[in-house]
């Protein structure tokens, strides 16, 4: 038996929040983070990992960067800091039965914090991915991951997350995401 806090292709979904061109020059490590959040997105879509994508208020932050926008489907906009706001979303993971939702994208100390606040609240059990979260300011970044993990949050990384949604080796998926995690090693200089 699994415990609990394992996360599965069957119960996962995946929430990427606001990476928009306006905002993404201002983060610190925003070249990682997004290639992070890109490595995620491949990996979703070996195991078929549903995800949903926000925009904050794109008319003044831009579109999502181009390195992702391909990758997502089409995103919900909102005004509201919490995507917990945008009904689709979580009536989405309700509808495919996903208790649990790996969270990554900007600003960890607005945007994802209250998003993440909102779906514990929901019931949800939250992974904040936190090599795919950042804020403007390293302060805000690192006392929101403190206080979401006081809250309840589970702290884990991209390459965490990939390995438990594949769950063993010797399969098609994992000698894809071995494929992935070396092309992540040679462009994060690993």
């Amino acid at each position: 038996m699994s415990h609990a806090a394992l996360m599965s292709p069957a119960d996962t979904g995946l929430l990427v929040i606001d990476v928009q061109e306006k905002l993404m020059p201002l983060i610190p490590r925003r070249a990682p983070i997004i290639a992070n959040i890109a490595f995620l997105l491949e990996v979703a879509q070996i195991v078929n990992l549903p995800v949903q994508a926000t925009e904050q208020y794109p008319r003044g932050l831009g579109p999502t960067v181009p390195a992702l926008a391909d990758k997502l489907p089409p995103r919900a906009e909102k005004v509201e800091f919490s995507c917990g706001a945008v009904r689709s979303v979580i009536e989405t993971f309700h509808r495919e039965a996903r208790p649990k939702v790996l969270v990554v994208g900007i600003e960890s100390h607005v945007c994802v914090m209250q998003t993440a606040l909102d779906l514990l609240a929901e019931g949800f059990r939250v992974y904040i991915a936190a090599d795919a979260v950042g804020s403007r300011h390293e302060l805000d970044h690192k006392y929101a991951l403190k206080r979401l993990a006081q809250a309840g949050a589970i702290l884990t990384t991209v390459e965490t997350a990939a390995f438990e949604w594949i769950g063993k080796a010797g399969t098609p998926e994992f000698k894809s995401l071995s494929r992935l995690v070396q092309e992540r090693d040679r462009t994060m200089g690993s």
